[in-house]
C-alpha cells in the first residue's frame, strides 16, 4: 500500500562540481530529493529544434515469440548489445527483439528470492555494463545481482523493512533505495552505505504535496510551496533543467514542470477530461527532446478493462506539441506492462505488453512539406499537434510557430500527414489519425474521410509511412513487410523493413528505401511489383544523404555513401541539394553536374571567394522548406523562430531562368530587392540582351529602373567574377560577344539610347541623358545640348521631363562644378547661366567672368574658355584664327603645353609663323637629346648654321658636311670641320674607318688617315692608303705599317693565354654547375612538400646574394655599375660565377681577319704560320667546348614549368634541370651559344 516513486536527476554544477539530486514521491504525493556531489557527470545536450518537424515512425519491430509465466514488471536495456532485460514475478529474461531469441534466463523463485505463487513484486531493474550484471530489487528487501556471463544470482544486501523503489545514477556510481520504513538509503555502486535519511522530517516546511531538496549531508535545503493535486509520476529531464510531474486541477489534467528549487516552470494540458485518465508514468528520452506520457482510463469499459495510451510530446517556442498517440485499446493482453526509452538511440522506444508481446519503435524527425515544384504549390508545411494539423503556407506568409496560416481540426489525434504527389494537386493533404481513419483536405476543407476495411483488423501501431498518389490512392506499408495500394487493390511482399518512400512528380516513379540500405523501385500498372534498383550499405554512425533524381526513364541514385558527417538538415529542390552543416553554413549544390566524388569534395573543402553555393547561417539553423519557383529558403533557428533567406545559388538559378525566358521585369525586381548586381542582366547573355533591348524597355517601363540599370553598368564581366556560371548553365561571356569591339558600357548605353529614341524620346528623356553621362568618356556636352533643346522646344507629352527637370537630374549625376565647366565648353552662355543658377555658386564668382567673355571676339572668346577649361588643343585652334597680333601668345601656349606638332599643322609651311614654330620645336628637341631631328627641322627651315651645330653635336658627319657644303664653308673651315669630326668624335667611339675617310677626302691628311686605320686594325684599307701615299713618303711602310704588324704578332702569346684561360673557365663552370645541381636536389628533398616552401629558382640557391642583388636594381646608376661588376666577378664561390664565366668565354671567341694576309705580304711567313696554327687550335677547342658550355635545356631551365597544364612530374623535372642563376634581361644573350661561322675562309694555303 506504500507505493513510492524514486528518480535520480542530474543538475548543473556551479563551478567544476557535478551533483546528483534524487527525487522521490511518497504515499502522500510529496516529491523530495537529496544531493550527492559527484565529479565527471555526462550531460545530454538538448535539441529543442522540433517546432516545424514531426515524429515519423521509421520501423516497428513486433515479436510474439516471447512466452513466459507471469507478467512483465520491470524492463531495462543492455547498452552494449541492445537486448532487453525483463523481470517478472518468476524470472529474469534477456531477450533480443531483433532475432526473437531468448539469450539468458534465470529463475528468481528457485533460490527463494520470490515466492512461487507469483505474488512477488520487483521494484526495479538496472543493467550494469561495467560489471556485466543486472541489479534487481524486490519488495521483500533483497538486492540481487545477476551475472550475465556466469548466469549466477547473488544477493548483495537485504533491507528488513522491504524496498519500495530503486534508482541508479546516470553514470552508475551511486544507487538509492526507498525502504518500507519511509527512509532513503544512499549507496555506492559496490553497495557500501553512504547515508540514510528519513523521508518525513520536522525541521521546517511540513505539509502535503511539497517538493523538498536535500544536500549530500542530508540537510534540508529548500521546500517548495504547496502544490495541490500533484500526482505520483515523476521524471527528471536528462539535460538537467526540469523535473516533470502531473497535476490534477479542478477543470483540467496537466503535466507540470518544476525547477531545482521546487518552483513551477511551465505546464501543458493533457487532451482528456478532468477525471477521464490517469498518468501511470512519465518518461524522458535520453536527449530530452521527447516526453512519453503513459496513461490509462480511470473508468473501465463494459468488459472491465480500461483503454491504454502512450503519447509522445515535444516542445518548441514554449509550446508543447502532441506528435504521436498510440492507442492500445481495451484488450488486457495488449496493454503495456513496461515501457522504457533506449539509452543509446534517443528516438527508440521499447514496450512490453501484458501478453509478453515485444514492440520496438524507431522514430525519426521529418518535415512534412508539399512536394510541388511549380508556382501553384503554396510551399505548405504541416505540423502535427494532437488532434490538430497546423498548416503554414510559406508562399503567402512566414508565420512563426506555434502560430500557422490555418488549422485543421480532426476528431482524433493525428499520427501521420502527407501531401498529394500529383502535379497541380500538391496543396491537398491527407492525415491519418490514431483511430486509423484517413482524412483528406483540399485548401483547408475536408473533402473525404476513409476507413480502410482492409486495415481494420491490422495493428495501426505498425503504420508508419504512406503516400498520397493518384486520386485518393494511398500507399501504406505494414510492418515494413507488405505494401497496400488504395483500398487494398493490390499488395506486394517486401523482404525487409521499409523506412522511407520517395515519389517523382516527373516520371511518376516510386522508390522504397529498406533498413539494410537497399533501394527498390515500384512498377505501376495492373501488376503491382518491385524490383531491386541498387543495393547499398548503411553506416549508422553518420548521417546519410538520400537524394533522388528520377528521370523519365531511369532512377539514378546517390545514397548511402558517407558523403559527409556534419549535415544537420537537407532538402532536394529541383536540380539542387540544399543542406545545412554543423559548421553553420547552408550549401546549395547542383545535382545534375556533380558526382559523388564532387559532392564529397565540395562538402569537405572550404568555400572560395564568390562561391555562390555557400552561405553562412545562424548556429543550429535547419531547413524547413523551399518555396518553388521562387528564391525563398525557410530556416528555423534554435530558438524556434523562422527566418527567410534567399540563398545566392537559388537566386542566381532563378534569375538565369527568367533571363533565358526574357522575363526581364521579374529578374530586375528580384535583383533590385536582393542586391544582385544588375550587370548580370547583360552579362548572362549579351547577344540575347542586345537583340531584345526593346522588350527589356517595354517590360521595365520605368525611367527610375532604367536609370538604375544604367548607373550600375561597369566593364567587369560579372559571370566571371561575382557570379560564375555553373557548368550546367548556358552563359555567354560578355567579353566574347555582343560588343563588336566596343567597350561593354558604351555598347549597352548606345543600344538602349537608340531604342529609347525610337520608342519615345520624350518619355525616356532622363534615361537618354544617363546613357550619355554613363559612357566610358562621358558625353556631357551632348547631354547639355539635349537640355538646351528641351529649353528651346519644350516637350508636349504630359509626363515628359522639362528642361528644368532634366538639368536637375544632370546635376544629380554629375558634380555641379564639372557640369559648369562642360557647359562653358558649349560656348552657350544661356546654358551656362542655367547650370550656374542651379549650383551653389555665388553670382559674384561667375558673372564678371561671363560678362568679360561676352566682350571678346568670338575666336578669342572660345580660346579664353578653352584655356580656362585646360583644353589647350582647342584653345590653340581658336587662337590661330585670331590673327598675327596674337601669334606671340600662341607661341607661348605652344611652348608651355608642347603643342609643336599641332601648331605646325595650323600654319602654312611657307609662312613665317611656321618657321618660328620649327625653330622653337628644334630647340625643344635639342633639350630632349634628339639633335639629329632638330638639325633636320633647322635645315628644312633654312637655319643652316644652327643645323650644322646640331649635326656636329650628334656626330651625324654626313649631314654636317652636306650642310657645310650648302652654306658653303671655305675650304680651310671645311677641312678643320672634318678634322674635328674625325679626331674628336669618331675616333672616340672607335669608328676608325669613317674617321680615316674624313681625314683622307676632306682634310687631305693621308698620314693621319693611315694611323687611324692601323689603330682600328683595318689592314687592307691601310695597305690601300699606304700604296697611294708612297709617292709622297717612301718610309711610311717602315715607320707605321710594319711596326703595327709586328705588334699584332704578339697575339700568339695572347692566344696561348686565352687557350689556357678558356680551358680553366670551362672546367670551373662544370664544377660550379655540379655543386649547384647537388644543392638544388637537397633543397627539393627538404622543402618541396613543405607548406612554407615557395617555388625554387636558381637565385634561391644563394638566397643571401640574390636578395641583396634584387635591392640593387633600385639604387643609383653608379651603384648599378658597381653591382654589374660584382655580378661578373670570376671570384670562386660567388653566386653569379657561372654567369661571369659565360661572359668571359664569349669574349675570347673572335677572328684574326686580315692580319695573316698583311704578314705574308711583308714576308713574315713563319710568324704568320705560327699565328694561324695557334688560332686554329683555339677555334677547335672552342668549337668542342660550346656544346658542353651551352648545353641543351640551358634556356628552358631558366623558367619553371608550372601552371594549370603542368603535372607533378613535369614540375619535378623542371626543378632537376641544370640552369644558371636567375639572370637579368640584359644578360639574356649569354644563354644563347655563339655561332661558329664555318663559311669564312680565314686560313691561307700558302702558310700550310
Amino acid at each position: 500500500s506504500g507505493y513510492c516513486r524514486l528518480t535520480i536527476i542530474p543538475t548543473r554544477p556551479l563551478e567544476t562540481m557535478w551533483s546528483y539530486k534524487w527525487y522521490y514521491l511518497s504515499r502522500a504525493g510529496i516529491p523530495k530529493r537529496i544531493d550527492s556531489p559527484i565529479r565527471g557527470f555526462w550531460e545530454a545536450r538538448v535539441d529543442s529544434k522540433t517546432n516545424m518537424r514531426n515524429l515519423k515512425l521509421l520501423k516497428c519491430l513486433r515479436s510474439l515469440e516471447l512466452q513466459s509465466p507471469g507478467c512483465p514488471q520491470c524492463l531495462s536495456v543492455r547498452t552494449d548489445t541492445g537486448s532487453l532485460l525483463i523481470a517478472s514475478q518468476f524470472s529474469i529474461t534477456e531477450y533480443d527483439p531483433r532475432t526473437g531469441q531468448v539469450l539468458n534466463e534465470v529463475s528468481l523463485t528457485a533460490e527463494d528470492y520470490l515466492p512461487e505463487d507469483g505474488e512477488g513484486v520487483l521494484v526495479g531493474i538496472q543493467d550494469l555494463p561495467e560489471q556485466e550484471s543486472v541489479c534487481v530489487a524486490t519488495a521483500r528487501g533483497d538486492v540481487i545481482l545477476y551475472n550475465l556471463s556466469t548466469n549466477q544470482l547473488e544477493c548483495v544486501g537485504t533491507v528488513d523493512s522491504g524496498l519500495t523503489a530503486m534508482s541508479w545514477s546516470p553514470d552508475q556510481e551511486l544507487v538509492t533505495f526507498c525502504t518500507g520504513q519511509e527512509t532513503i538509503i544512499l549507496m555506492t555502486k559496490d553497495f557500501e552505505p553512504i547515508t540514510e535519511v528519513a523521508i518525513h522530517q520536522d525541521e521546517f516546511g511540513e505539509g502535503a504535496r511539497k517538493v523538498r531538496v536535500w544536500n549530500r549531508e542530508c540537510i534540508l535545503q529548500a521546500t517548495s510551496e504547496a502544490i495541490n493535486g500533484l500526482e505520483q509520476p515523476l521524471c527528471w529531464k536528462p539535460s538537467g533543467s526540469l523535473i516533470a510531474s502531473t497535476q490534477r486541477h479542478p477543470n483540467k489534467h496537466s503535466v507540470v514542470f518544476m525547477e531545482k528549487n521546487g518552483l513551477l516552470h511551465g505546464d501543458f494540458t493533457l487532451p482528456f477530461a478532468k477525471d477521464q485518465a490517469k498518468v501511470k508514468e512519465l518518461l524522458w528520452n535520453s536527449d530530452s527532446t521527447v516526453l512519453a506520457v503513459w496513461l490509462e482510463d480511470m473508468n473501465p469499459g463494459d468488459d472491465g478493462n480500461p483503454n491504454t495510451y502512450i503519447q509522445l510530446w515535444t516542445v518548441g517556442n514554449y509550446h508543447w506539441y502532441l506528435k504521436q498517440s498510440l492507442h492500445f485499446g481495451r484488450d488486457p493482453l495488449k496493454a503495456p506492462a513496461c515501457v522504457c526509452w533506449d539509452p543509446e538511440k534517443p528516438l527508440r522506444l521499447h514496450l512490453l505488453s501484458q501478453g509478453w508481446a515485444s514492440y520496438t519503435y524507431d522514430w525519426g524527425w521529418c518535415t512534412d512539406r508539399s512536394p510541388g515544384d511549380d508556382s501553384q504549390d503554396s510551399a505548405n508545411v504541416a505540423v502535427i499537434d494532437g488532434d490538430k494539423v497546423l498548416v503554414t503556407t510559406f508562399r503567402q506568409c512566414v508565420v512563426p510557430p506555434p502560430m500557422c496560416s490555418y488549422e485543421l481540426q480532426l476528431p482524433a489525434a493525428v499520427n501521420l500527414v502527407t501531401f498529394h504527389s500529383q502535379t497541380q494537386r500538391t496543396n491537398e493533404l491527407a492525415a491519418l489519425t490514431a483511430d486509423c481513419r484517413l482524412h483528406i483536405y483540399s485548401q483547408g476543407v475536408l473533402t473525404r474521410k476513409l476507413q480502410d476495411k482492409g486495415t481494420k483488423n491490422k495493428s495501426h501501431l505498425s503504420i508508419h509511412s504512406f503516400l498520397f498518389l493518384h486520386g485518393l490512392e494511398t500507399l501504406i506499408p505494414f510492418w515494413g513487410k507488405n505494401f497496400v495500394c488504395g483500398v487494398i487493390s493490390s499488395q506486394v511482399q517486401v523482404e525487409g523493413h521499409v523506412i522511407s518512400l520517395c515519389h517523382s512528380l516527373k516520371s511518376d516513379t516510386l522508390a522504397l528505401q529498406l533498413e539494410d540500405g537497399q533501394i527498390r523501385r515500384v512498377h505501376w500498372g495492373e501488376c503491382f511489383s518491385l524490383c531491386i534498383c541498387v543495393e547499398v550499405k548503411e553506416d549508422e554512425c553518420c548521417i546519410q544523404l538520400y537524394s533522388f533524381f528520377i528521370s523519365c526513364q531511369v532512377v539514378s541514385l546517390w545514397c548511402c555513401l558517407q558523403v559527409a558527417s556534419n549535415i544537420s538538415s537537407f532538402v532536394v529542390y529541383g536540380e539542387f541539394l540544399l543542406l545545412t552543416t554543423h559548421a553553420h553554413t547552408c550549401r546549395c549544390l547542383h545535382l545534375t553536374t556533380m558526382s559523388i566524388r564532387d559532392l564529397k569534395a565540395a562538402l569537405s573543402s572550404e568555400a572560395t571567394q564568390n562561391d555562390e553555393s555557400v552561405r553562412k547561417v545562424e548556429r543550429g539553423s535547419r531547413i524547413v522548406t523551399v518555396v518553388p519557383q521562387d528564391t525563398k529558403l525557410i530556416l528555423q533557428m534554435p530558438r524556434g523562430n523562422l527566418e527567410t533567406i534567399h540563398h545566392r545559388a537559388l537566386v542566381l538559378a532563378q534569375l538565369r531562368k527568367w533571363l533565358d525566358d526574357l522575363k526581364f521585369r521579374d529578374a530586375f525586381e528580384c535583383m533590385r530587392k536582393l542586391r544582385i548586381n544588375l550587370n548580370l542582366i547583360y552579362d548572362h547573355n549579351p547577344s540575347v540582351f542586345l537583340g531584345n533591348v526593346e522588350t527589356f524597355l517595354k517590360q521595365i517601363d520605368s525611367t527610375n529602373y532604367i536609370n538604375l540599370f544604367l548607373t550600375e553598368l561597369k566593364e567587369e564581366d560579372t559571370t566571371k567574377t561575382m557570379y560564375p556560371c555553373p557548368m550546367s548553365a548556358a552563359c555567354q561571356s560578355a567579353s566574347g560577344s555582343g560588343g563588336g569591339g566596343k567597350k561593354k558600357v558604351d555598347t549597352v548605353c548606345d543600344a538602349l539610347r537608340s531604342s529609347m529614341e525610337t520608342l519615345d524620346p520624350q518619355k525616356f528623356c532622363l534615361c537618354i541623358l544617363t546613357s550619355h553621362v554613363k559612357k566610358t568618356t562621358p558625353e556631357l556636352e551632348v547631354a547639355l545640348q539635349k537640355v538646351r533643346e528641351l529649353r528651346v522646344n519644350p516637350p508636349t507629352a504630359k509626363n515628359a521631363a522639362s528642361a528644368e527637370e532634366a538639368l536637375k537630374y544632370l546635376l544629380f549625376l554629375v558634380n555641379v562644378n564639372e557640369l559648369y565647366e562642360h557647359s562653358l565648353g558649349t560656348y552657350d552662355f544661356d546654358l551656362v547661366l542655367m547650370v550656374a543658377e542651379k549650383s551653389q555658386k555665388d553670382p559674384k564668382e561667375y558673372l564678371p567672368f561671363l560678362n568679360m567673355l561676352k566682350t571678346l571676339e568670338p575666336n578669342y572668346q572660345r580660346y579664353t574658355i578653352d584655356k580656362h577649361l585646360k583644353r589647350y588643343k582647342k584653345a590653340l585652334h581658336h587662337l590661330s584664327k585670331c590673327g598675327e597680333e596674337h601669334f606671340t601668345e600662341a607661341l607661348n601656349l605652344v611652348k608651355d603645353q608642347r603643342l609643336y606638332i599641332e601648331a605646325m599643322q595650323l600654319y602654312p609651311s611657307d609662312s613665317p609663323q611656321h618657321k618660328v614654330l620649327s625653330v622653337a620645336y628644334a630647340e625643344h628637341l635639342m633639350e630632349q637629346q634628339q639633335a639629329e631631328q632638330a638639325g633636320l627641322l633647322l635645315w628644312r627651315c633654312g637655319e643652316m648654321a644652327c643645323a650644322l651645330q646640331a649635326f656636329v653635336s650628334c656626330t651625324s658627319w654626313r649631314h654636317a658636311l652636306a650642310v657645310a657644303t650648302h652654306i658653303p664653308l671655305p675650304p680651310e673651315q671645311l677641312a678643320q670641320l672634318a678634322r674635328d669630326l674625325a679626331g674628336i668624335k669618331l675616333l672616340e667611339v672607335r669608328r676608325h674607318t669613317e674617321a680615316a675617310l674624313l681625314l683622307e677626302q676632306y682634310a687631305k691628311d693621308c698620314e693621319e688617315a693611315i694611323s687611324a686605320l692601323i689603330e682600328g686594325c683595318a689592314w687592307e684599307e691601310a695597305l690601300r692608303l699606304v700604296s697611294h701615299f708612297l709617292n709622297f713618303r717612301q718610309d711610311i711602310t717602315e715607320t707605321h705599317l710594319k711596326p703595327a704588324l709586328l705588334e699584332g704578332i704578339t697575339n700568339v702569346a695572347f692566344l696561348e693565354s686565352q687557350k689556357a684561360l678558356f680551358t680553366r673557365h670551362k672546367n670551373r663552370l662544370a664544377v660550379v654547375r655540379e655543386q649547384k645541381a647537388k644543392a638544388r636536389l637537397e633543397l627539393i628533398d627538404a622543402e618541396l612538400y613543405s607548406e612554407a616552401s615557395s617555388v625554387l629558382t636558381g637565385s634561391r640557391i644563394g638566397s643571401k646574394y640574390s636578395q641583396s642583388n634584387s635591392r640593387i636594381s633600385t639604387r643609383s646608376s653608379k651603384n648599378r655599375r658597381k653591382a654589374e661588376g660584382k655580378k661578373h666577378s670570376l671570384k670562386e664561390g660567388s653566386p653569379f660565377e657561372d654567369i661571369a664565366l659565360l661572359h668571359a668565354l664569349i669574349q675570347i671567341i673572335h677572328e684574326i681577319h686580315s692580319l695573316l694576309k698583311a704578314l705574308v705580304l711583308f714576308q713574315f711567313d713563319m710568324l704568320a704560320s705560327n699565328l694561324q696554327a695557334h688560332y686554329s687550335e683555339l677555334l677547335q677547342l672552342m668549337e668542342k667546348g660550346i656544346p658542353e658550355i651551352w648545353n641543351e635545356g640551358l634556356q628552358q631551365g631558366q623558367t619553371l614549368i608550372t601552371g594549370p597544364n603542368s603535372t607533378a612530374n613535369s614540375i619535378m623535372a623542371s626543378f632537376q634541370q641544370p640552369r644558371p642563376s636567375r639572370v637579368h634581361q640584359q644578360d639574356a644573350e649569354i644563354l644563347i651559344p655563339p655561332k661558329m661561322r664555318q663559311s669564312v675562309k680565314w686560313k691561307l694555303c700558302i702558310l700550310k
